[in-house]
């Protein structure tokens, strides 16, 4: 089955919060030592404040993964990979997944992983899991689901932050900036080099912003734009799934695997919206329940994130041909997400929605822009996920500001990507200007690196050597990837 944007987890692992010493002075570097169950790597800590506008307040405990450069004698430094979400842990990443990215880097770089304030080892957010099985859908359909999400999301954000501690209110990205200036002076780094992906690449973005100075060599693939509003951030999310969409049954038009190849890929794809809707569908894992018309649309979106063309042709087909279900029990829209990505979120996205009209009026924007695929998942399930939410935010959108960084920034992005849609990129390089190189990789799927040797090329030796590739610059696609 397609993997899934929406999992149920509930973090149960915690860390002390102690005081800072008054002593204190520089950051002091890790003290390594071997993993456990991965000797090849090592692990380690380092103690950060909880709010970095009291920094000699309470502190939490960074947990952090380092794969040491495989050629010493050729080794330039640190590099700090970090992962999207929110909410990926940068340590089971750089552990799970020594692909090309890690291997190839390896050879000069140590590759430092870390785990985010409030996600996996880093003083996790920690939520009730009763509370949070209790979660409503994400599309609302009336002024009373509207006041029932903003209800249920006052009872979680309390709950989440009684569990949780001082950490609750100080995990967003801006905060996580000063964790990675932090551990970029741990690593004895005078200029950081990293490599962001999806949402880790607003970390990447704020850093420059902050930092520009402290930057070595930023590679952002896949960009988040954080200077979107409510409306802007909904409709682009739809546009970037009904583009994905348009290449997929571009593909299914040509590609004689493709499970619907003779048949009208819209019209079956309508028919199963429809049957989702009045209930006629069962759920892919579980015979006996049925699958929400939210978890359809998401089960399409993961498909067109690998690309996985084939496998959703041949799930939708075989959705398309699986008779009207007898009476099913009742259950929940969806497996509930877990809460930290959404406490991360929040803290990022000012999002405000007055009432359910303005709602509506919104979802009725979006399908214009997406006509077969209505909105994108991530996008509404945010915006349900935030109502309420206290004010101000955090880290709320702004245009970025980018002055003085000692090498441009390498913003890579795929032409036809479902999540972070190549406007954005292009948004976002505008905003740079001469701070920022956009490569474009004109094919599909999110993540680009990896899919093509002449991205994983320049990308390479733009972080080897600090060159860029000149403005411009594209790679050509790879059917299906």
């Amino acid at each position: 089955m397609l993997p899934r944007l929406i999992v149920a987890v509930v973090f149960n692992l915690g860390a002390v919060l102690v005081p800072w010493p008054a002593s204190a002075g520089a950051t002091p570097p890790i003290a390594w030592a071997p993993c456990d169950g991965d000797p090849t790597a090592q692990c380690g800590t380092l103690s950060v404040p909880v709010d970095w506008a009291r920094p000699r307040g309470a502190r939490l405990d960074l947990a952090l993964v380092r794969l040491p450069a495989t050629e010493p004698a050729a080794r330039i430094g640190s590099l700090v990979d970090v992962p999207g979400g929110p909410g990926d842990s940068g340590v089971d990443r750089v552990l799970s997944n020594r692909g090309r990215f890690i291997t190839s880097l390896n050879r000069r770089f140590d590759i430092v992983g870390y785990d985010a304030r409030g996600i996996g080892r880093s003083h996790p957010v920690l939520c009730s899991a009763e509370l949070l099985a209790q979660e409503p859908p994400p599309v609302l359909t009336s002024q009373a689901d509207f006041d029932a999400r903003l209800a249920y999301n006052r009872r979680l954000r309390a709950d989440c932050r009684a569990r949780t501690g001082p950490v609750f209110d100080h995990v967003d990205t801006r905060s996580g900036v000063h964790d990675l200036d932090a551990i970029r002076e741990a690593l004895g780094e005078d200029a950081l080099t990293f490599r962001g992906r999806s949402y880790g690449t607003l970390l990447g973005e704020q850093y420059a912003e902050s930092y520009p100075r402290r930057v070595r060599a930023l590679v952002l693939d896949s960009v988040t734009d954080h200077s979107l509003g409510t409306r802007a951030h909904l409709e682009a999310q739809a546009a970037n799934l009904q583009d994905s969409f348009e290449e997929f049954v571009s593909w299914c038009r040509r590609a004689p695997e493709c499970a619907l190849a003779r048949r009208d890929v819209r019209a079956v794809w309508a028919r199963l919206l429809a049957r989702a809707q009045r209930g006629e569908l069962r759920h892919p894992d579980d015979p006996t329940a049925l699958l929400s018309q939210f978890f359809l649309i998401d089960l399409a979106e993961q498909g067109f994130r690998g690309p996985q063309w084939a496998l959703l042709a041949q799930v939708l087909a075989d959705l398309d041909n699986s008779p009207a279900p007898a009476p099913a029990r009742s259950v929940p829209w969806a497996e509930p997400v877990p809460y930290p990505p959404v406490a991360i979120f929040c803290s990022d996205y000012d999002l405000p929605v007055r009432d359910y009209r303005e709602y509506a009026a919104l979802l009725h924007r979006s399908r214009a822009v997406a006509p077969d695929m209505r909105y994108g998942t991530f996008a509404v399930y945010g915006t349900a996920a935030c109502l309420g939410s206290p004010k101000p935010v955090a880290n709320p959108q702004h245009r970025l500001r980018v002055h003085g960084a000692a090498t441009p920034l390498l913003l890579v992005n795929g032409l036809h990507d479902p999540a972070t849609g190549y406007n954005a990129a292009a948004n976002v390089a505008r905003q740079l200007g001469d701070e920022a190189i956009l490569l474009t990789y004109r094919g599909w799927g999110h993540i680009v690196y990896g899919r093509s040797d002449c991205v994983d090329a320049i990308v390479d030796r733009y972080l080897f050597f600090r060159t860029p590739p000149p403005p411009g610059t594209d790679c050509p696609a790879a059917e299906g990837h």
